[in-house]
């Protein structure tokens, strides 16, 4: 078998052992040995083509797998949905009370009740919105 074919496989198996463990470890390892199998066809000799794995495993571990884990690592900034509105402040319409009520949040009118069941909370209080369920609003002074 032919040393290029010889890396090509073991490239491909790596692969596949990246994308069952995600490690980051075998993805960039793998790329070395697709420059090795370069290096193979280009007609280099067998030293040369394990100096070039080597090589090119230690800069692609350098390189690749710090970048990979910090993007795997960052948290997605920006809120949306629901999760966007927990936190914010609202304006109360109708009285909220443990088991219903109405109140303004983000240019809309919401249902809405008070976070501690036992609160009443008058029309014209600012409130802010503790959690959402479903199309509820849970809100508190």
């Amino acid at each position: 078998m032919a040393n290029w074919l010889a890396w090509i496989i073991g490239a491909g198996l790596l692969l596949v052992g990246e994308i069952a463990t995600l490690s980051f470890i075998l993805g960039p390892v793998a790329i070395a040995a697709l420059v090795a199998a370069l290096a193979a066809g280009l007609g280099a000799s067998l030293a040369i083509q394990i100096v070039v794995f080597i090589a090119g495993s230690l800069a692609s571990l350098a390189f690749i797998r710090p970048i990979a884990r910090r993007h795997l690592r960052t948290p997605s900034r920006l809120k949306s949905g629901t999760a966007a509105l927990v936190g914010q402040e609202a304006l109360v319409l109708e009285v909220v009370n443990g088991n219903s009520g109405r109140i303004k949040l983000g240019g809309e009118v919401w249902s809405a009740r008070a976070y501690d069941a036992q609160s009443i909370i008058e029309p014209g209080a600012r409130v802010h919105v503790m959690k959402i369920e479903g199309a509820t609003a849970l809100v508190a002074e």
